[in-house]
């Protein structure tokens, strides 16, 4: 039966049912044991504070446990709920989208967001996405609230900056040191007594600082210490020794020795006797000022500078003593040192008292106990620096401006002479039945234009060439009228108030008509619609100096000239402006802006003053003050220039012109040549005596003032040694002062003023030799 093939296929097969039925046994117990293992870890995290969610790479959900479905939504967006209940809207909702970015992403990320509850009090939660490791494809999100941990946190940091303060402002120096002598902690109290921030002592050598490393052996040292400002102070030492996480480290107490009672009660008396010396004897005004702003008491300086004794000054309120229109802002200044808004002030303030003065108001609180219980005022009396200041600036821009003006002014003079000169020897070709006689004519009168502006620029400067003379103010007014009332017009109306027992007054008197008839016309300009014109004229007597802007005229007896308007006015940010040169109101090309520049040029140039008082809608006035001489005056001190040769201008001689300026020279070579002079030229000082020296018959010397090297004057003065018998006319686009008065003085030299046209030349020539 065996043997039968079929029963041991029968049993084959049972054999292998059986080894089946036992693998599905394992099996089934395998996933019994992974169930129950399942059962145990679902409900340690069911049980777990913090919420876990398993979602798996499609966006199902795997697992949640019991936290979980409180704290997060759906598996497909779990912070759905957070959304719009963020505490601090942006940072709240950009830590969102940093973690739903991280889950979308596969990347591990963590933060805490502050989220609203429905009771509208502040919870915090910590969020965390987290990859799961292959093969496994999905994310493990957990969440716990943290709120109660935060408000730990923040009360250990209150804590611990209450310590800080604490040690910070004792009243002993505290530090820590490590086992090299640096310093790893220093608290503020010492930090101030040796004079460094806390943060720049950490990491510092004790010996840098200290001087010596204290020895931690002793339990107390006495140090001499160096502070702030240099001050040496002595302090006793005492030191622990500790462990802190296996480093070593040294506590240290710095107490500062205080001076023996009896000491500081000395020390006090001479403090309080110092105090009353510097306050009852400082130069500068001090004030006590109590919390309602009234005087408490003041210094000796103080009641000087009001012109009162201290008993009508206490109790008055400080702001009494303060300009109207700066009173204001100081008793805002006060009130806020007052309130601790601000350590302390400083502003300008003017002052009213027997005489107006201006100070510098420093402004410092009263302390006691930190409160603040008054003021202290330090008045400064700057009035005499401030006008000095104004007077030193208004003067340096004035004198660069006039500097820059007559530069200008020379400069174009030289290229004037050239063009007017030049012109004149055309006209000599081309008479009037000429063509080109016209053309030549426009020429020389627009370059004669330009000569008028030049010589306002040189007014302006105080470099033209003046010829001043006694004038009668009265006649001179009185001659101009008819001028005026045309140059007016027939909308203004002219009146003229003379004074009487006047006076003369030394002046050009055609500088003198420039000055009424700039100012004349000025006033037409501001007068559109018709007005009235005053001229008034006075004698004053001043006995104090008199100041406006830079100038300060002294006292003396002058003769006044009035010129007010009725028109528009000027305007307070122009009446400091208004003597530039250039600078004009009017609309472009309306004016030059000289018209003014050239009035406060003449007027000081002829050791005047001129002051203008206006304000807009009430109209100018300018007064002029021109030092009086009596009836009986001299002479003046310059002759007056006699006016040019007319007819023939031809003569014979020998002049010699110097000029290192080329179209000059070459103009005066041509022109004293037409006229039959034979002419040597030079261009400089050195040359023009090589030519004296190798010719003996040189009648005129006619030389520039201003040149590179040897100038005219120094050439003058060694051909009036060399060559006496030579007569000299020296020529300059500044003015006549260019040549020194005592040169001029001693004869035989004579001076023309560029631009000068060849009949000027010619003429000034044939008149000296015919002097000679």
């Amino acid at each position: 039966m065996w043997d039968d093939p079929l029963i041991w296929g029968l049993a084959g097969a049972g054999a292998a049912m059986a080894v089946l039925a036992a693998a599905l046994h394992a099996g089934r117990e395998r996933l019994r044991q992974a169930a129950a293992r399942g059962e145990a870890l679902a409900a340690v995290l069911d049980g777990d504070r913090v919420a876990r969610l398993v979602v798996d790479g499609g966006g199902g959900e795997v697992f949640r446990n019991r936290v979980a479905q409180r704290l997060f939504g759906p598996a497909a967006d779990p912070l759905a709920d957070y959304d719009g209940r963020a505490a601090d809207d942006e940072r709240g909702a950009e830590e969102l989208a940093r973690l739903r970015a991280a889950a979308a992403h596969g990347l591990p990320h963590a933060g805490e967001v502050a989220l609203l509850a429905p009771s509208g009090e502040r919870e915090w939660f910590a969020l965390c996405v987290q990859p799961l490791a292959p093969p496994a494809r999905g994310v493990l999100w957990s969440a716990e609230e943290v709120t109660a941990r935060r408000a730990i946190e923040e009360i250990l940091r209150r804590e611990n900056e209450v310590l800080t303060d604490f040690l910070d402002f004792l009243p002993v120096g505290v530090y820590s040191a490590d086992t090299e002598g640096r310093f790893r902690y220093v608290n503020q109290r010492l930090a101030e007594w040796l004079g460094w921030a806390p943060d720049r002592l950490i990491g510092r050598d004790l010996r840098e600082v200290l001087g010596v490393v204290p020895d931690p052996e002793d339990d107390r040292t006495e140090m001499r210490l160096k502070g702030r400002n240099g001050e040496v102070f002595q302090a006793f030492v005492s030191h622990a020794v500790y462990d802190d996480a296996g480093e070593t480290l040294t506590r240290s107490v710095v107490v500062r020795d205080l001076m023996p009672e009896r000491s500081l009660e000395r020390a006090l008396k001479a403090a309080e006797r110092r105090f009353r010396w510097l306050f009852d004897d400082a130069p500068v005004g001090i004030v006590l000022v109590d919390p309602d702003g009234t005087v408490n008491a003041c210094n000796r300086a103080f009641q000087a500078m009001l012109g009162s004794v201290g008993e009508d000054l206490a109790g008055r309120a400080v702001a009494d003593f303060v300009a109207q229109e700066d009173r204001a802002d100081a008793a805002d200044t006060l009130s806020k040192v007052l309130m601790g808004a601000t350590p302390g002030a400083h502003l300008e303030v003017r002052l009213h008292g027997r005489r107006d003065l201006v100070a510098s108001l420093y402004v410092s609180p009263s302390a006691e106990d930190g409160d603040v219980t008054g003021l202290v005022l330090h008045f400064i009396d700057t009035t005499e620096q401030k006008n000095l200041e104004i007077q030193f600036a208004q003067s340096q821009k004035m004198q660069a401006m006039g500097q820059l003006a007559g530069g200008v002014a020379h400069d174009f003079n030289n290229l004037l002479t050239a063009m007017i000169g030049f012109c004149d020897l055309l006209l000599q070709r081309h008479g009037a039945g000429d063509p080109s006689f016209a053309d030549i004519m426009q020429i020389k009168q627009n370059a004669n234009r330009a000569a008028s502006l030049v010589r306002q620029l040189l007014a302006f400067s105080r470099r033209q060439a003046l010829q001043p003379r006694l004038l009668d103010v009265t006649d001179a007014l009185t001659d101009l009228s008819n001028l005026l009332r045309r140059l007016l017009g027939e909308t203004i109306e002219l009146k003229m108030v003379h004074g009487r027992d006047l006076g003369l007054v030394r002046v050009d008197p055609g500088q003198f008509d420039q000055v009424i008839i700039n100012l004349a016309v000025n006033a037409r300009d501001a007068m559109p619609g018709g007005g009235t014109l005053t001229i008034r004229t006075a004698a004053v007597e001043t006995e104090r100096p008199m100041q406006q802007g830079a100038d300060v005229m002294p006292p003396g007896g002058y003769l006044m000239i009035e010129v007010g308007d009725t028109g528009t006015g000027i305007s307070k940010e122009n009446l400091g402006r208004i003597f530039e040169p250039f600078f004009s109101t009017k609309e472009v090309g309306a004016g030059t802006g000289l018209g003014l520049s050239t009035v406060y040029g003449i007027v000081r140039q002829t050791d005047g003053f001129v002051f203008v008082d206006s304000a807009p809608g009430h109209g100018a006035t300018f007064t002029i003050y021109l030092p009086r001489l009596d009836a009986d005056a001299g002479a003046p001190k310059r002759r007056p220039a006699e006016p040019a040769p007319a007819g023939d201008l031809t003569g014979a001689g020998t002049v010699l012109l110097v000029e290192d300026e080329d179209p000059v020279r070459l103009f005066g070579v041509r022109a004293l040549r037409n006229k039959g002079y034979r002419v040597l030229e030079a261009r400089s000082g050195e040359g023009a005596l090589d030519v004296l020296h190798k010719e003996p018959a040189i009648d005129v010397l006619v030389t520039d003032v201003v040149m590179p090297g040897m100038d005219g004057v120094t050439l003058a003065r060694l051909v009036r040694i060399e060559r006496p018998e030579i007569r000299i006319v020296l020529i300059s686009g500044y003015a006549e002062e260019a040549a020194p008065e005592e040169l001029l003085a001693e004869g035989g030299i004579d001076f023309l003023p560029k631009p000068f046209s060849l009949q000027q030349l010619a003429g000034k020539v044939k008149e000296v030799l015919g002097r000679a």
